[in-house]
């Protein structure tokens, strides 16, 4: 008898676990998509003045929208650490983000000359915003919205795992 309350717990788990993903990945999409709609729509509105800056503002703006839709929507079952700490960690993943492509970009615009083409700048953009939306998922996840096991367990040691 043990052994299939054991079993049934277990699928229990398993299956609580995977709704809560399923939610997460739903709600993070959902966000995403109308972060990329701000991103993309600024990126091109502003291209005019530079593609990096064009960049650098349509991102600062779309991760603001991001931040706000993740914390109440997407990740809004899990622990709460003091706000300070999120939106540290928020910023600091999206900066990374941010970061990589700047510099990608910068790859095409200068060295091999395409900043004229726009198709291309803007491909360039969506391949970059993709590598770091999987960056951003699995980092926000890590780092910023945590487990609540993570956060309340007497045996994690926040700090420490963060130092490392």
């Amino acid at each position: 008898m043990t052994a299939i309350s054991g079993l049934s717990a277990l699928r229990d788990h398993v299956r609580s676990s995977w709704r809560i993903l399923l939610k997460e990945i739903t709600a993070f999409g959902l966000i995403g998509l109308i972060s990329l709609a701000i991103d993309l729509s600024l990126y091109n509105l502003l291209a005019p003045h530079g593609w990096l800056k064009a960049k650098g503002v349509s991102t600062v703006v779309a991760t603001v929208f991001a931040y706000f839709g993740n914390r109440h929507l997407s990740f809004s079952h899990r622990a709460r650490t003091s706000i300070g700490r999120e939106t540290s960690f928020f910023f600091a993943i999206n900066m990374v983000a941010l970061a990589f492509a700047e510099l990608v970009l910068a790859l095409f615009a200068y060295p091999l000359n395409q900043r004229d083409d726009h198709l291309v700048m803007n491909v360039v953009n969506l391949v970059t915003i993709g590598i770091g939306t999987i960056f951003r998922f699995w980092s926000y996840k890590r780092f910023v919205f945590q487990h609540p096991d993570r956060v309340h367990s007497p045996d994690v040691d926040l700090d420490e795992e963060l130092a490392e």
